[in-house]
């Protein structure tokens, strides 16, 4: 029997990529797509009949338990969340339900069903926790210090991922992911927007390219 993978975030960058790449390993690979994702869903349009799609919201609990009885699955990739910082200050309430609680509601599912022993969960975390450094480069012993409230939901799910790991010997870790671009990278991030500009400009469509804090450095990687 192959493994059975279920991803949150399938239809974003991350998620499509892993989709694939699972898939190429022999997964049986679902993925959980709120509604509003249904016509967002270019990314996966190749690999469409391939996987399974559920309709679901970290915002829902009673869903993510009823998704997670039906799949049984044996890898669980938490990689859905509001992951635009300026959004966060925005819609500071809604990015904590989906990018902390969230997290909360997909590992206590898991307890609840009594499938701690049987299902292992990886936490998309973010380098956002660290927010205003204390050293360069950072580790997993550098202090967090979230300046955003995107950062700060990110540590309330790292907390509970550890601290669920630790009382109910579940096997759930987080990792720290730094900026990492692709092609399907999200046209509201910066490097798709300076691009986007630069291509506007070129063709008289565009005057002036408007950017945040120009003194702001970042590592980046590819997807």
């Amino acid at each position: 029997m192959p493994k059975v993978a279920l991803i949150t975030g399938i239809t974003g960058q991350d998620g499509s990529y892993l989709a694939e790449l699972l898939l190429d390993k022999g997964y049986e690979v679902h993925g959980i797509v709120r509604r509003a994702s249904l016509i967002n869903t270019h990314r996966i349009d190749h690999i469409y009949e391939k996987i399974k799609l559920h309709y679901g919201d970290l915002t829902d609990s009673t869903n993510l338990v009823r998704v997670i009885k039906k799949v049984k699955p044996d890898e669980i990739y938490n990689l859905g969340a509001q992951s635009h910082v300026k959004v966060s200050f925005e819609m500071p309430e809604y990015t904590g339900l989906v990018d902390g609680l969230g997290t909360l509601r997909i590992l206590e599912a898991v307890r609840l069903l009594g499938m701690e022993e049987d299902v292992r969960i990886y936490q998309a975390s973010t380098s956002e926790m660290f927010g205003k450094v204390v050293e360069i480069p950072q580790t997993e012993k550098t202090p967090f210090h979230p300046r955003s409230p995107y950062g700060f939901a990110k540590v309330y799910a790292y907390w509970a991922t550890k601290n669920y790991r630790e009382a109910y010997d579940m096997y759930a870790c987080s990792g720290i992911l730094f900026n990492h671009e692709s092609p399907r990278r999200g046209e509201t991030f910066v490097t798709r927007k300076i691009v986007q500009a630069l291509d506007k400009i070129s063709r008289g469509e565009q005057n002036v390219l408007s950017l945040g804090n120009l003194n702001a450095k970042r590592d980046w990687g590819h997807a």
